[in-house]
């Protein structure tokens, strides 16, 4: 198949269409369960906040998949739990019902947005200076990752960073801790809504017809980009759109819909083909600890935003087209021009003639049937003078 074509040749066969009845439905997302690498983390100063010290991190978590992204903590009062496996969670879901995160949110998610990483240190540097603030030596990581921590704390746990002692570094390193946790807390944030979850799902994950036909309408939905079609694909069986054009990754996107167009002629078989897409774990999504309930651990929040891969699938199922004899036309014709049929050849039969009298001027034929007729009566009449000559000559 060439480039516009849905059906990847080379390509291993997806799973069985009964297989995607089961997983089809289901959306795919990004991958939404991680765990804490202690390896990978990068550490800032420790803060004063509310009267406790407490290490600033930039965690590292790795998600399945492979996957790494950055993140911070969201409950300051809570021991973090590197064994335990922690899951992406809707900001209405985050597990303490009491915390001042509920309410601010929003704000948390414009400190992730504005602070680092997400920001670099340079750009972050001339933001501060731009303000008036004077630096030491530029904005170093562990000031950046101590003032970023310090303001997501001031939102989601209500601690204030103490001012007078913001935290363990010296003196100019205080004052850059400071300056930046003060811009990122300050008027300029307005907060940032939740963002959408990465996804990607086709709808229905399976569908029947039969050969002749159009199978679908299948619904793409993904908040994504779709870069990749695969799929084993019978021969001549495509993927097109509702005018039957044949489709490739570029033409789709959120709400497309696709159609396995099925030629008549083909046997009944099925098929099946899936979508792969690109999506961004965005800054501020939510990963809680599992069995939270149970037993509390840290929860963390998205500090980057991360590509990840999307993969979803669908298939079909159809019958082969019935055969029926061509429809009768309905056009009127013309009759046919009778045809003229080859003369029986003649015979000769002997018949007797019945003897006719001439009638008008018709030609005779043969010879006149009044010659016998006197020549008969020629001889009755000698015969008859015959006779009564032989009588006159007895009685003399």
């Amino acid at each position: 198949m060439n480039g516009r074509r849905a059906s990847a040749r080379g390509s291993a066969l997806l799973a069985a269409v009964s297989t995607v009845a089961v997983l089809g439905s289901v959306p795919a997302s990004a991958q939404t369960e991680g765990r804490i690498d202690t390896t990978a983390g990068k550490s800032g100063y420790t803060a004063h906040l509310g009267g406790t010290s407490t290490e600033t991190n930039l965690f590292a978590l790795d998600l399945e998949g492979g996957n790494s992204i950055r993140a911070y903590c969201v409950q300051i009062s809570v021991a973090v739990d590197p064994e335990r496996f922690l899951h992406e969670s809707p900001w209405d879901e985050f597990p303490d019902a009491e915390s001042p995160f509920h309410e601010n949110r929003d704000r948390i998610s414009w400190v992730l947005h504005h602070g680092y990483p997400s920001v670099g240190l340079d750009a972050l540097a001339d933001t501060l200076t731009g303000q008036g603030t004077e630096l030491h030596d530029g904005l170093s990581e562990k000031e950046a990752i101590t003032g970023t921590q310090a303001a997501v704390w001031h939102f989601s746990d209500g601690h204030d960073l103490d001012r007078d002692d913001p935290g363990s570094g010296d003196d100019a390193a205080d004052a850059d801790v400071l300056a930046l946790y003060d811009h990122l807390t300050g008027d300029a944030n307005v907060g940032i809504g939740e963002q959408p979850t990465p996804a990607l799902e086709i709808t229905p994950a399976t569908a029947s017809g039969s050969a002749g036909e159009r199978i679908g309408p299948f619904t793409v939905a993904t908040t994504g980009e779709i870069t990749e079609i695969t799929g084993e694909l019978p021969d001549g069986v495509t993927l097109t759109d509702a005018d039957g054009a044949e489709l490739a990754a570029e033409d789709l996107a959120d709400g497309s819909e696709v159609y396995l167009d099925v030629p008549r002629g083909t046997g009944a078989g099925q098929a099946e083909f899936a979508l792969s897409a690109t999506g961004q774990l965005d800054t501020g999504r939510l990963f809680v600890s599992e069995d939270y309930t149970k037993d509390p651990a840290q929860s963390l929040i998205v500090a980057t935003s991360e590509e990840t891969t999307l993969d979803a699938s669908a298939g079909a199922d159809w019958t082969a087209a019935p055969t029926t004899p061509p429809e009768e036309s309905t056009t009127p014709t013309s009759s046919p021009a009778p045809t003229t049929q080859p003369s029986a050849p003649e015979t000769t039969e002997t018949t007797s003639v019945t003897p006719q009298a001439n009638s008008g001027d018709l030609a005779q034929t043969g010879v006149s049937v009044l010659v016998p007729i006197l020549v008969g009566l020629a001889l009755l009449t000698g015969g008859a003078t015959l006779v009564v000559l032989q009588r006159r000559r007895r009685s003399t």
